[in-house]
């Protein structure tokens, strides 16, 4: 049966930081409705079992799909990394968007021929890296690091500062040892961390990360299938979390600049 084309886009992250992806997909189709989970009850993911990650991803990806959802995007590349198939054997009739960190750009534009990779340290030992590292990396030295720490310094709403230039330094001071000239964000928690992390690394390092190519990867699915939403008014977002609601709420603010209503759920 074909989803409604009114009916909303459904987002999951193990936290926050999958408002890095909203950020996007809402500047590239603006009028479509969204409804995102953050799991704050369990982020992050990134240092969680592969197991535990997969029930969870299950466990919020059904909260959606019952809120009548047309699509589901993945936006944490742990559970990607982790869960997409599972999920897509589990709701077989549900379109699911993943992400993959951005080798591919990255090394067609390395001038050095050395690309760093910020991952989660799931996502870094992954067996889905490594094959894709593997596949694009086409002679590029490709340098992957766990970003231990990052994704707590967003969930807390430090995006600034000494505190987060402490926990940048043993991330990012290998890399650029290594002459690394692009960086890849690979956690949707990084992005919101962007401009800390170009000012550490310096006008010469590029950094980049997968949010626009996922929400036109999203659009594209919407048209083939005929279902973007047909209004012109710009689309709603609904913020559902399983962790406390008024600290979410607070950091929300912090992250895209405005007050959005969030509501605890047990998932």
């Amino acid at each position: 049966m074909t989803p409604n084309r009114n009916a909303p886009i459904g987002i999951f992250d193990s936290g926050l930081g999958g408002l890095s992806v909203w950020r996007d997909i809402a500047a590239m189709i603006p009028s479509e409705d969204v409804i995102y989970i953050a799991d704050s009850a369990y982020v992050p993911y990134g240092v969680r079992p592969p197991e535990e990650i997969r029930q969870r991803s299950i466990a919020v990806a059904r909260f959606l799909i019952d809120r009548g959802v047309k699509l589901v995007v993945v936006a944490c590349n742990t559970a990607s990394a982790v869960a997409i198939d599972d999920l897509r054997i589990e709701f077989p009739e549900t379109t699911f968007v993943g992400l993959e960190p951005a080798v591919k750009p990255a090394v067609g534009m390395s001038m050095t021929g050395r690309v760093g990779v910020l991952a989660t340290p799931r996502t870094v030992t992954g067996q889905r890296l490594r094959v894709l590292i593997e596949h694009w990396s086409d002679g590029v030295q490709v340098n992957t690091i766990a970003g231990n720490g990052m994704v707590e310094l967003v969930e807390a709403g430090v995006l600034a500062g000494d505190e987060v230039n402490t926990v940048l330094s043993p991330i990012l001071d290998p890399l650029l040892e290594q002459q690394c000239d692009v960086l890849v964000l690979g956690c949707t928690h990084y992005p919101f961390l962007r401009s800390a992390i170009q000012d550490y690394v310096g006008s010469a390092v590029r950094v980049i990360d997968s949010g626009n190519a996922v929400a036109r990867r999203t659009m594209n699915l919407l048209q083939n299938a005929h279902i973007l939403h047909d209004r012109g008014r710009a689309g709603s977002l609904s913020l559902t979390t399983t962790g406390d609601a008024d600290d979410a709420r607070r950091v929300v603010r912090l992250l895209i600049g405005r007050d959005i209503d969030v509501v605890h759920a047990d998932v």
